[in-house]
Order: structure tokens, then C-alpha cells, then sequence
């Protein structure tokens, strides 16, 4: 039990909550000694306890002459004393009815309160609606333009069709190969050679 209740302090210091217990009650004293009422102004408050402590060896005894609530003790004789608790606030005035110079008074104060934390209620931030597609983006009004793209570009020249690669005939190809320049220069060393030889034979003969 005692660990729980040390658990529960600790979360609420934890949570900077203040402990709600009431204040204790105090108990005061006053001294009816020299034929005088010492302290003479005593302030305490509601809930409270004042004992009045006689030592004199004359009688005294504590009447209210003026108070929210009047009260009066026995008469004490040295030695004893009464004792009184408040629970009302306001002024006591008081004497001792036996020696009516006797006097003092007791201020009573409101006892304390423990206001409970105050919470804060949280408020939700109102969000505004999103526009419209329509409000957001304006539409263009403005019309498309009548003339396309391909329109406005040339035209591109047909190309025509690939086909097959005209036959060469024959009889070119047979030109093309006999009229080939090295065979020409080889006829021709193999000419001259002839001729030199028939020379050389004439010659000779």
C-alpha cells in the first residue's frame, strides 16, 4: 500500500500536479501570566486550536466581547489551561471577567484552499475548405487554333519505292573485263617483245 501510494506521488510531481491535501490544523498558545494576555494579538486560522496556559495564582478566565462566534472558558486556576478551536473567521475580541484589564484578540483567517489544476480545454484550428478545382485553376476560354501542325509544315517529296538493282547485261560486262588497262599494257609489252625478236631474227639472217 505504501508503494502504491509512493508510486502515485511520484507520477503526479512527475505531471507537475499539485498534491490536493488539506493544510493541517495548527494549535497556538497564549500565556495568561503578569495579569496580561501574552501574545496580546494572536492571528490564526480556521481550523485552528488556541490554548490558553494560566500562571498566575489569581483565577482567570477568557470571555469574547466581541467575536462572529462568543464563547468563555472556566475559570483557570494556576496550573491549568482551555483550549479552543475556530471554525469561523473573523475578529475575537476578549477579556478576563475576573481582572476586566486583561485583553487581547484573535484574527481568524479563511483556511487555505487547494484549487485543483486547471485544465485547458484544447481547441481544434478550424481548417477552411479546399477550393475547388474549378476556383482554384481558371479555365482557358481562348479556342484551340484551326490550323494543325502538319498542315503548316511542307510537304515532304515522295520518295520512290526501292526496288531491285537493273540487271547489267552480259555483252557490257564482257567489254568491261577485255578493256581492263592492265591487260592492255601486258598485250602491248608482249607486242612490242614480238617485235623486237623478228628484228633480232632479220637481222641475224
Amino acid at each position: 500500500m505504501r508503494r502504491a501510494a509512493l508510486a502515485v506521488a511520484g507520477l503526479l510531481v512527475f505531471l507537475n500536479l499539485p498534491l490536493a491535501s488539506p493544510a493541517a490544523a495548527a494549535t497556538q498558545q497564549v500565556m495568561m501570566q503578569g495579569y496580561a494576555f501574552s501574545p496580546a494579538a494572536l492571528t490564526v486560522r480556521v481550523g485552528d486550536t488556541v490554548t490558553w496556559m494560566q500562571h498566575d495564582e489569581a483565577p482567570h478566565d477568557v470571555v469574547t466581547t466581541s467575536a462572529p462566534v462568543a464563547f468563555r472558558s472556566p475559570q483557570l486556576s494556576a496550573g491549568q489551561s482551555w483550549s479552543y478551536t475556530f471554525r469561523q473567521a473573523g475578529t475575537y475580541q476578549y477579556y478576563c471577567s475576573v481582572h476586566p484589564d486583561m485583553r487581547a484578540s484573535v484574527t481568524v483567517l479563511p483556511a487555505p484552499t487547494t484549487a485543483p489544476p486547471s485544465t485547458v480545454p484544447r481547441t481544434t484550428p478550424k481548417t477552411s475548405p479546399a477550393p475547388t478545382a474549378a476556383a482554384a485553376v481558371p479555365v482557358a476560354t481562348t479556342p484551340p487554333p484551326t490550323t494543325s501542325a502538319a498542315a503548316a509544315a511542307p510537304a515532304a517529296p515522295a520518295t520512290p519505292a526501292a526496288g531491285p538493282p537493273p540487271a547489267v547485261p552480259q555483252a557490257t560486262a564482257a567489254t568491261t573485263a577485255t578493256l581492263d588497262p592492265m591487260l592492255l599494257v601486258a598485250g602491248l609489252v608482249t607486242g612490242i617483245a614480238v617485235l623486237c625478236l623478228l628484228l633480232l631474227s632479220s637481222r641475224r639472217a
